[in-house]
């Protein structure tokens, strides 16, 4: 009798320190995801890229080794920045060389569909500091949208500004950052003209405690192409046509009925 109360006593001490063993690794693993102030400098580059790339229907690449630096900076010929604060702050700056802007410039306007007489031919344009910015503004348009999705976190920009410039100029965050960490990265156009992103935020981590799914993407071209081969395979009887063929004469005659003609 005593030794099976013993041999119990062992087998359920042994037991417990199993299950919290398991249990342990288990929490540790589930934690373990770390994403780190260089993470979502990552996630920047691969927003600068992919824009860029889609919207001027070239390759845009970033560079695979990051410089630390100690102050952001714009610098000649064109400078853009942007500050964003909410659950980080800090501020982006992309520093264009002459040709490497006058490149994406055109490459925009091309995919845009317009006709090359009508494009700028400097970069000390109005038009090209337009289309930067507005690039400018897709790019940090997707990186919120992906920091919202994957860290769960929220975050605004301001308005993005692009200075035609001829020196170098600091610029740095009104707000004190907390134990700020700042980067550059270069980026190579199609025609292998180098500009730079120089990115500045807080030190900060982001720690997974729960498994979550992230919103999927969302693509209006995707569902308006999958509306569009659905009614190309419904087919649509005589009668349906007829009716949508009333219905809509009888639409414009009420027009033509309320305009007195």
């Amino acid at each position: 009798m005593v030794e099976n109360i013993a041999f119990a006593l062992i087998y359920f001490t042994i037991t417990r320190r199993i299950n919290y063993y398991l249990f342990s690794v288990l929490t540790m693993n589930k934690t373990s995801k770390i994403v780190k102030s260089d993470d979502i400098l990552l996630k920047l580059c691969g927003s600068v890229a992919n824009v860029l790339s889609q919207t001027t229907d070239s390759q845009v690449s970033h560079a695979a080794m990051v410089q630390s630096i100690t102050r952001t900076s714009l610098k000649p010929d064109l400078g853009c920045f942007s500050i964003f604060d909410g659950g980080f702050s800090g501020l982006v700056v992309i520093n264009f060389s002459a040709d490497a802007a006058l490149e994406v410039y055109r490459g925009y306007m091309t995919h845009m569909g317009m006709p090359e007489t009508e494009f700028a031919i400097s970069h000390t344009s109005d038009e090209v500091g337009d289309v930067m910015g507005e690039l400018m503004n897709q790019i940090l348009g997707d990186f919120i949208s992906k920091v919202s999705k994957q860290l769960q976190t929220s975050i605004n920009q301001s308005q993005p500004k692009m200075l035609t410039i001829n020196k170098q100029l600091t610029i740095s965050v009104d707000t004190n950052l907390d134990d700020a960490v700042a980067r550059r990265v270069s980026f190579r156009t199609q025609n292998n003209h180098i500009f730079y992103l120089e990115f500045a935020m807080d030190k900060t981590e982001f720690i997974q405690l729960d498994e979550f799914d992230e919103d999927g993407e969302f693509d209006p071209d995707d569902l308006l192409a999958e509306h569009s081969n659905k009614e190309e395979k419904e087919p649509v009887s005589p009668w349906a046509k007829a009716a949508s063929k009333e219905s809509a004469t009888d639409e414009a005659d009420d027009l033509l009925n309320e305009l007195g003609i």
